[in-house]
């Protein structure tokens, strides 16, 4: 008698099939429309490499497609798209969008909400309470205090526990929380962690971008990150046969994706940013 194996879809619940877009027009054709619901993505790359630009470009076009009715299955919107800070105020990283966006582009970003985890980031530190903390009064910040938890992994949990489920997070403050915690030496406490975001996004349906600035942390370091996420994007600065330099993107890997990628010959592009449309990848079907 022939084994009949298990219906996963059956057992799980689990509608395989669907994906999460990106947003980004020139990219997600690349992963067939989209990144699996539940992905925990490490966009990991040099300084002004185009890291920040892609998680930009991103919630801004998925923003344009929230509270829009999908007439398509597979396609699954975010319900909610969640930017999270720990060292940033909300106004200077809408300050810098709209600086380096066209108005057009802008015109649904009400739709993403913030949240700032400055003052238990910055408590533990030497840095005065005057330059983070918008409460002047010592009882408006006590009874603000009492929102926080006491630390900061522990307060983005309760953070992240808001979020509507089949959404989209973005953490821009990663490089900062892990030298925290190496500094304090707690990075099994990190690493631990970042496993068991890996673990519940797949239960909450909930998309992440995590963002982290290449060469801070050590190697070893990098490696225990990488390990941990459903996927690996690396942006980086390249020269061209022209001698110019180039923006380029590799996926170093992806889950459930990567083998289609190879597959087509796809893992390195080029890449382009425009006040317009923002973070593009061009040369797409051709490997540079």
């Amino acid at each position: 008698m022939k084994y009949r194996y298990p219906d996963l879809r059956i057992m799980t619940g689990i509608k395989f099939e669907q994906h999460m877009p990106t947003g980004l027009s020139t990219l997600d054709p690349v992963f067939d429309g989209g990144i699996p619901p539940g992905s925990v993505v490490l966009l990991k790359g040099d300084i002004g490499s185009g890291k920040i630009e892609f998680a930009y470009s991103s919630m801004i076009h998925l923003s344009h497609l929230m509270n829009r009715e999908s007439t398509d299955e597979k396609v699954l919107i975010p319900k909610d798209i969640c930017y999270i800070t720990v060292t940033k105020r909300k106004e200077s990283i809408l300050r810098e969008i709209s600086q380096s966006f066209h108005e057009d582009f802008l015109s649904h970003i009400d739709r993403i909400h913030f949240e700032d985890l400055s003052d238990i980031y910055f408590d533990t530190s030497l840095v005065p309470i005057t330059w983070y903390s918008e409460y002047d009064d010592i009882i408006e910040r006590m009874t603000a205090r009492r929102k926080i938890h006491d630390n900061l992994l522990t307060t983005l949990s309760f953070t992240l526990d808001d979020v509507p489920n089949q959404s989209l997070v973005i953490i821009d403050s990663l490089t900062e929380i892990a030298t925290q915690y190496i500094a304090a030496g707690k990075w099994p406490d990190l690493s631990a962690y970042l496993r068991g975001m890996q673990r519940v996004a797949k239960k909450w349906n909930t998309s992440f971008y995590l963002i982290l600035t290449k060469g801070i942390l050590s190697p070893y370091q990098e490696i225990e990150v990488a390990d941990a996420m459903d996927a690996v994007i690396h942006f980086k600065w390249e020269e061209s046969s022209s001698a110019k330099r180039q923006r380029v993107l590799y996926i170093e890997k992806f889950r459930g994706v990567m083998i289609h990628l190879e597959d087509r010959d796809l893992v390195k592009f080029a890449v382009k940013i425009t006040p317009e449309r923002g973070f593009e990848v061009s040369n797409i079907r051709v490997v540079i």
